[in-house]
């Protein structure tokens, strides 16, 4: 069996041993919005024409759907299968690179003892050592369990998969560009060798297109071409930069994409400041001055990966010289700097230093756009994690690498190495990671461990409690009161809190203590609309219909636009057998909420119970295009065209 198709199985066998144990891990937090509760991804046609900014990204989740529907296994199957690919393209990319330098004549050998086979033999297999090594660290490292397991953050994955294709087919094709054909077919073999690096450079440039629909962070990715190009690749500088426009001007799509292209140029300016500050709860100074420590603890995730979260309490700090954050910045100034060093060392021509110097510099560059200016209400997430750690990974393992020859090329420490020394030694650093990231899969079998564990270890923070509160109150256990108590005590300002324990009491049956706890909140927030909705709903389930149409009407008032108040007094009036008063409500909160299949299947029954079955038709069907698995509404169009028909 060929050697490299080897390294691409084992690792292929890695990444499926470790994510074993995730094929029926449940969708959690965000995946509910993005992914079971997003109707769009019901109809792939409202992925045609492309828009949005991750637009493939919901493609891909469409196509799931398309599949299996809300199965949780087709959708762990692709993010699996996308981060197995990932790393066999860092393979790829780290043994095309190590080509690149050979080519340029920087030899390993000129510092080695020519007498030492071992370290020649290390030098002959370095290459495929290296690349399979920094494959097995990245697929194995518990970092990106995060990025794999929790099923939205495809995005993250997808959009490394792409930024990585996109930066391997332009070092293709910057290697094409110095073959040349001999021979009697030479002008034939020229010509083939041209349209293959068309094809190349096209497959770089859609690559780099697609990796900016799936996720903003791919914005840097042709600051990291740029770099590969000057940093490994040598040229008239003029024809250099003529190949890099395209892929620069490919830096408007994101912003485009968020802001779209039809605006005045006030307006634009104005959209731009806002979509790059996701919360004005932090400031961009702020932000910047905890992006230094977090960073910091990024590495240190890398290099020891324990008590990871799924949500941790960050300190968010407000001064640059604060010790943590002034330190912090000097930690990162020594790595960065030692990366510049690397890069133009002449001490040292083994080309393990512009590898090295180029994982340091692809680590903070692609960390830039989340840990920079532009503030996000979570200062940290492992996630986060998963692109610019295949720098750090790249350089770690080619460090070891060398570090190692060096110290076999001495004769006193030859005795002590060796190649298969050296295999054993990154073996386990892989076994290791592996049975971590085994391990910390286990955290996310469902919503109570999940939480259950960033609760532990983030005790102080109202959003682990409240959320493994829901997480008991799911499962009508009654630690669902102690952890959402505890929430609200932790965040009281955050009404919701309080809200949501009112909401599970309501679920449990316990009218009375849900009017006391929405009665309480009206207290201090007595114009919120949402509040005034679910008491009424409370008051309707408990079968007081005059308070519950009284809160449902001061609802409205507050928020005329309330689709849900509509609805919920159009379900009261029906009951109460005024058709059209409803009629009028549904079709209300269907204006104001067209995509909520609900009010279109109420809407059918209204129509149904005052003989208009061709309108009810028209809105059952309308609901079933939004959600086809709406059992209400398929039963009901049934009935209803077994009613027509006789």
């Amino acid at each position: 069996m060929d050697k490299r198709i080897f390294h691409v199985l084992l690792i292929i066998v890695v990444g499926l041993l470790v994510y074993s144990n995730t094929f029926n891990v449940p969708f959690h937090f965000d995946d509910i919005n993005n992914i079971v509760a997003n109707y769009k991804l019901k109809d792939l046609t409202n992925f045609w024409p492309p828009s949005g900014s991750r637009w493939l990204g919901y493609l891909t989740f469409a196509l799931n759907y398309y599949f299996g529907e809300l199965n949780v296994t087709g959708y762990h199957i692709v993010n699996l299968t996308i981060h197995i690919f990932n790393a066999s393209l860092i393979y790829w990319l780290v043994v095309l690179t190590l080509r690149v330098l050979k080519y340029q004549r920087v030899k390993v050998s000129e510092y080695q003892s020519s007498e030492d086979s071992d370290t020649m033999t290390l030098e002959h297999s370095a290459t495929s050592l290296i690349a399979l090594f920094s494959a097995l660290l990245f697929v194995s490292h518990p970092i990106q369990t995060q990025a794999v397991t929790y099923i939205v953050q495809r995005f993250t994955s997808l959009a490394t998969m792409f930024y990585l294709l996109s930066l391997i087919m332009y070092i293709k094709w910057r290697e094409s560009r110095g073959q040349r054909a001999e021979g009697k077919e030479q002008k034939i073999e020229n010509r083939k060798l041209h349209a293959t690096r068309y094809t190349l450079y096209a497959v770089s440039l859609v690559s780099a297109v697609l990796a900016m629909k799936t996720k903003e962070t791919s914005f840097t990715l042709p600051i990291i071409i740029v770099l590969y190009e000057f940093m490994f690749f040598e040229g008239n500088i003029k024809k250099r930069i003529l190949y890099l426009l395209p892929l620069l001007f490919a830096m408007l799509i994101i912003p485009l994409s968020l802001i779209g292209i039809d605006k005045p140029i006030g307006d634009v300016i104005g959209e731009m400041r806002e979509v790059s500050q996701e919360t004005e709860q932090i400031s961009r100074w702020s932000y910047l001055f905890t992006q230094f420590r977090v960073i910091v603890t990024y590495t240190r995730l890398l290099a020891f990966p324990i008590n990871q979260n799924f949500d941790y309490d960050y300190t968010v700090y407000h001064s640059f010289l604060n010790p943590n954050v002034f330190l912090s910045f000097l930690f990162l100034l020594l790595i960065f700097g030692f990366g510049i060093y690397l890069s133009y060392s002449k001490r040292y021509k083994l080309y393990a230093t512009r590898l090295t110097a180029f994982g340091i510099f692809w680590f903070f560059i692609t960390l830039s756009v989340e840990s920079s200016i532009i503030p996000i209400r979570d200062v940290i997430n492992e996630h986060r994690l998963y692109l610019p750690s295949i720098g750090l990974v790249v350089a770690f393992t080619t460090s070891v690498f060398y570090v190692l020859q060096f110290i076999g090329s001495r004769r006193r420490f030859a005795v002590f190495y060796s190649v298969p020394t050296l295999i054993i030694f990154m073996a386990l650093i892989t076994i290791t990671l592996s049975i971590a990231a085994y391990q910390r899969n286990t955290v996310w079998k469902d919503a109570v461990s999940l939480w259950g564990d960033a609760a532990a270890k983030s005790p102080n923070k109202a959003r682990p409690n409240y959320e493994l509160g829901v997480a008991y109150g799911k499962l009508g256990d009654e630690n669902a009161f102690y952890y959402m108590k505890k929430a609200k005590q932790l965040n009281a300002p955050f009404f919701y809190k309080a809200m949501n324990l009112a909401e599970n009491y309501r679920k449990q049956r316990r009218f009375d203590e849900a009017i006391k706890e929405y009665q309480r909140i009206l207290k201090t927030n007595p114009t919120q609309p949402k509040i005034r909705n679910n008491l009424g709903l409370v008051y309707y389930e408990k079968g007081l219909l005059g308070e519950a149409v009284k809160e449902y009407g001061e609802a409205i008032k507050l928020d005329p636009k309330l689709s849900v108040a509509h609805y919920n007094l159009g379900l009261i009036y029906f009951d109460m057998g005024l058709i059209k008063e409803a009629i009028k409500e549904y079709r209300e909160a269907i204006m104001l909420d067209p995509q909520d299949p609900e009010p279109h299947a109420q809407l059918g029954i209204a129509y149904t119970a005052i003989g208009l079955l061709d309108d009810a038709v028209v809105e059952f069907k309308n609901a079933l295009k939004i959600n086809p698995q709406h059992a209400n509404a398929k039963n009901s169009l049934d009935y209803v065209l077994s009613l027509k028909k006789n």
